[in-house]
């Protein structure tokens, strides 16, 4: 079942939350090869649902009361182990619950576990977890991408309704791609960092993937909302319910065509060479449904595409290499066995705590902000940073939404760009430019490319327009049917 669908099984009394988390719990057990969990603690589980049974029988209604999802292991939890995927964090507990787990916790929400993901959340593959390649389930010899991987997987191999994930340039979105599950990253700062293991601080933000929009649309309700207090990027911005548009024509539309008068742009730079041509078709077919639903196509252009992604790679490890500075091996996280002093003990703390790249990105990071070079690269990045925004924002004159690849190509084989960063970094060109500009985004099924993998349609709306992007995924997602596909076996 999805989100809505479970909780209204719950809410009937039709099944427990303790039922759905002893069956979901035997699920993972079931499929552990596909390395989506990274830990579980069943008897916390269970104590949740009898918690969220217990609040059921007393006449409590919520959307999301006694349902079962898992967080992405950035998440800081204090009934759960949070490593975000490194052995430099291996067997840490959080004193804490990050805020997102803390506001599903109060809706009712029951967590199942830790999802595996890249180191940190570096990385487009889930192949840089320190402890175990997740796979995808449509293909278990390909990736699922990253660095949301396990978070992919659990939802698409139908191991949970739904789960959180983080998006820093694109780590929600292209593993929903790979995977043909839904996933929204909203705006910068609509979900608190706060519990929020560091890896980019002005790009980081939380998010949700499900199988459909309306599943998203429920979490993100409960997610999203100010929290300045604890964390300073957050957004001074009341809490919306996403799901008041949902199933709603747009103003001025009709049943038949809910979303006339809708404009949806087309950069060209998303439909180029570097774009394999069987993603470029089922991207097509897909704007081609939005048609038929009433939207109009325009085209519209991002000069300043293919500079995203030396931007994003000098911008993301610099402020890496500052936010890791502080797993040094002195107050927490892995310390060296041997050591001679204490330059020593950082050294060897550090070259056995962190995988090949995260150091790859620490030492990027760090060189770009040392003396002599900050001007010429870190400075010059923010400024270009500045343009690329700029550059939606022009767009955004001629259109209400922004539709594309989410990325050039279907899910690669496991081991297939481990030697060749740059060609990982080159699968992010689609993804990176909103995540730059703060925007929101989603991933949305949109069929099937090359090897029978899914393809995902991106959304990308202005800031704020989470509500008419869910509406106008949730429309497309009432005409067809991609988002119901289920991997053989599952």
């Amino acid at each position: 079942m999805g989100v809505a669908e479970l909780a209204a099984a719950i809410a009937g009394k039709k099944t427990s939350s303790v039922e759905a988390a002893q069956h979901l719990l035997a699920r993972a057990k079931q499929h552990e090869s596909l390395g989506a969990y990274l830990a579980v603690n069943e008897e916390a589980t269970l104590a949740q649902a009898r918690a969220a049974d217990a609040r059921l029988a007393a006449g409590e209604r919520t959307p999301l009361l006694g349902v079962p999802v898992a967080h992405k292991d950035i998440f800081v939890t204090r009934d759960f182990a949070t490593t975000a995927g490194s052995k430099m964090l291996q067997g840490y507990q959080s004193p804490f619950d990050a805020t997102v787990v803390q506001r599903l916790a109060a809706q009712g929400v029951v967590t199942l576990g830790k999802l595996n993901c890249d180191e940190f959340a570096m990385g487009g593959s889930n192949e840089n977890s320190a402890y175990a390649v997740a796979h995808n389930p449509w293909d278990a010899s390909r990736v699922p991408g990253g660095s949301s991987g396990g978070t992919a997987v659990a939802v698409a191999a139908r191991l949970l309704p739904a789960a959180t994930g983080t998006d820093t340039g694109g780590s929600i979105r292209q593993p929903a791609s790979f995977c043909g599950v839904t996933g929204i990253k909203p705006t910068y700062g609509r979900c608190s960092r706060y519990g929020m293991v560091a890896f980019a601080s002005s790009l980081d933000q939380a998010g949700v993937m499900a199988r459909s929009a309306a599943d998203c649309a429920a979490l993100l309700s409960a997610m999203a909302g100010p929290d300045i207090d604890r964390d300073s990027t957050s957004l001074d911005h009341p809490a919306e319910d996403y799901t008041a548009l949902l199933g709603k024509p747009r103003e001025g539309a009709t049943a038949t065509l809910p979303l006339k008068g809708l404009r949806i742009g087309l950069p060209r730079e998303f439909f180029g060479e570097g774009c394999a041509p069987d993603v470029i078709a089922a991207v097509r077919t897909a704007l081609a449904e939005y048609q038929k639903l009433g939207a109009t196509l325009v085209d519209v252009s991002l000069p300043r595409t293919e500079l995203s992604i030396p931007v994003y790679y000098i911008i993301a490890p610099a402020e890496a290499s500052s936010n890791l500075s502080r797993f040094d091996g002195v107050k927490f996280g892995h310390r060296a066995a041997q050591y001679g002093d204490l330059i020593d003990m950082y050294k060897k703390s550090r070259s056995e705590g962190f995988g090949p790249e995260v150091q790859r990105r620490i030492m990027i990071g760090t060189y770009v902000l040392s003396h002599g070079y900050y001007d010429a690269y870190y400075l010059k990045a923010q400024q270009i940073r500045r343009l690329i925004a700029q550059d939606f924002q022009q767009a955004f004159t001629q259109c209400d939404l922004i539709a594309g690849p989410v990325a050039p190509t279907v899910a690669w084989t496991i081991g297939e760009k481990s030697n060749d960063p740059v060609a990982n970094y080159l699968a992010d060109i689609f993804t990176l430019p909103g995540s730059l500009a703060g925007l929101p985004g989603m991933s949305v099924p949109a069929g099937f490319g090359a090897g029978g993998m899914p393809v995902g349609l991106q959304l990308l709306g202005n800031h704020f327009q989470e509500g008419p992007l869910l509406q106008a995924a949730h429309a497309f997602q009432q005409a067809t049917d991609w988002h119901t596909r289920t991997p053989t076996g599952f």
